[in-house]
């Protein structure tokens, strides 16, 4: 959540009347530099010594999470003679500034939110992709869209090395047995659906916004799906960049969208109150009690690791997946939302950190990780036999066969409406303490200047 974000889409407007034309602004502008190492001064040169044989990456990994990608490094080491060390920290964000204003940057760094390494990139810290991959290549193999989170003057200074996908509906088996569908057209036919399940005495969803300060991130993602499916990606990176104001029409028809969810008496589990006082990780716990109290979840992929441990022991025999629906009106695609970790290329000229990057950011990554359980892969082409279960494999698939791919808005936003008055704004909505208008008048007017 960087302010330097917020000017990425309107750089790329910008670039659509060079005579380039379109497709050279959007796609690899520096094609001739892209087989690695050119580019002059676009080239960062931090980090470690050239050639050295060593590596450092930087990110925010630890436990679960740092084993998983250590394993992978330690098949590069093996293979490559290159020694790469790992470290960690939760928080990253402060630290790699700290470290580049004293000039003590790590070849590599894994950014878990791009505005970071688009600030990055603005003080020419990280090196454009295209300098030393093949742009065109990753571009082919990723869920599309994916590397538009990271493009900065219309070129791209990140490539994912790790993708979450949040436009995910949890079931309990429960909710297939009682004959309800694994599969809907829209949101309005999920409604449908809700209405059935409410009227057999069960709140349709479960959900849960607590998370101690981060309380209300949970409503910025369901904001975020409405608006990228009720108007599309185009004006959901406009509404992302501040080229729409914050309380635009077409954003108080997203809340209120979502409104017919989360308002509607009886359609959630705790009502209102249960809503602002749920730990999120235990939002769906009721829908695993006999009978459920609640069938629906919507929720990142990680979803899974909160569950109860009998039913995380046997995912596919205690749960069911299906993609959030699209939107039945302005907008006929099918997106996705999600996240991610994106690497960025500190020292752009050294072969063994190119070696590594290349390695970091192909469908060959990942595959003991995603064995191991906790890791999916941003590119269509891995092979999804790797993903432990059918359940993971499923939500893999929802996210290659997305006509598009946007990054979490509250992600691209800047720090005080992203993680500030968007989340606080999203509790006193659902609270009903304040009214749509009112809540996006609030976080408009708290847009830095």
């Amino acid at each position: 959540m960087r302010s330097q974000t917020k000017r990425l889409l309107a750089v790329i407007a910008g670039c659509l009347v060079l005579v380039l034309g379109l497709a050279g602004c959007l796609r690899d502008p520096n094609a001739s530099s892209r087989d690695g190492g050119g580019g002059g001064e676009a080239v960062a040169s931090g980090g470690s010594a050239d050639g050295d044989k060593q590596v450092e990456i930087f990110g925010s990994f630890s436990g679960a999470e740092q084993e998983g990608l250590q394993k992978e490094l330690q098949a590069f080491e093996q293979r490559t003679g290159i020694a790469v060390s790992y470290t960690g920290s939760s928080d990253f964000a402060t630290i790699i500034k700290t470290r580049v204003q004293g000039g003590d940057m790590p070849d590599i760094a894994l950014f878990p939110q791009p505005g970071g390494l688009l600030e990055m990139a603005a003080l020419k810290q990280v090196a454009p992709i295209d300098t030393f991959l093949d742009y065109d290549a990753i571009d082919r193999t990723l869920v599309p869209g994916f590397l538009e989170s990271s493009r900065l003057n219309g070129r791209v200074y990140g490539a994912p090395v790790r993708m979450a996908v949040k436009s995910v509906v949890w079931m309990p088996k429960s909710y297939e047995e009682a004959g309800y569908p694994t599969d809907v057209d829209s949101i309005q036919q999920l409604e449908q659906v809700g209405d059935k399940i409410r009227d057999s005495g069960i709140a349709p969803w479960c959900i849960g916004f607590n998370a101690d300060q981060s309380t209300g991130w949970v409503g910025t993602d369901w904001i975020e799906e409405y608006m990228l499916r009720m108007w599309g990606p185009d004006v959901y990176d406009d509404w992302t960049s501040h080229r729409i104001p914050f309380n635009d029409e077409r954003v108080q028809q997203a809340f209120d969208a979502f409104g017919k969810i989360i308002k509607t008496e009886g359609n959630v589990f705790g009502g209102a109150d249960g809503v602002i006082n749920t730990p999120f990780g235990d939002a769906m716990n009721p829908a695993f009690q006999t009978p459920p109290k609640c069938m629906l979840h919507r929720q990142a992929n990680f979803a899974y690791s909160f569950y109860p441990k009998e039913v995380q022991a046997d995912l596919d025999n205690k749960v069911d997946v299906m993609k959030f629906p699209r939107y039945d009106g302005e907008y006929s695609g099918s997106p996705v939302l999600g996240g991610g970790d994106l690497a960025g290329l500190f020292n752009g000229n050294d072969p063994d950190a190119i070696e590594l990057m290349k390695f970091l950011t192909s469908d060959q990554f990942g595959q003991q990780w995603a064995a191991d359980g906790g890791y999916l892969s941003p590119h269509k082409t891995f092979d999804q036999s790797k993903y432990p279960d059918e359940t993971t494999r499923k939500i893999a698939k929802m996210a290659a066969d997305a006509d598009v791919f946007r990054f979490d808005g509250s992600d691209l936003m800047p720090k005080a409406v992203g993680s500030g008055t968007f989340w606080t704004g999203m509790v006193d909505w659902v609270r009903g303490t304040k009214s749509t208008k009112e809540v996006t008048d609030q976080i408009e007017a708290s847009w830095p200047k």
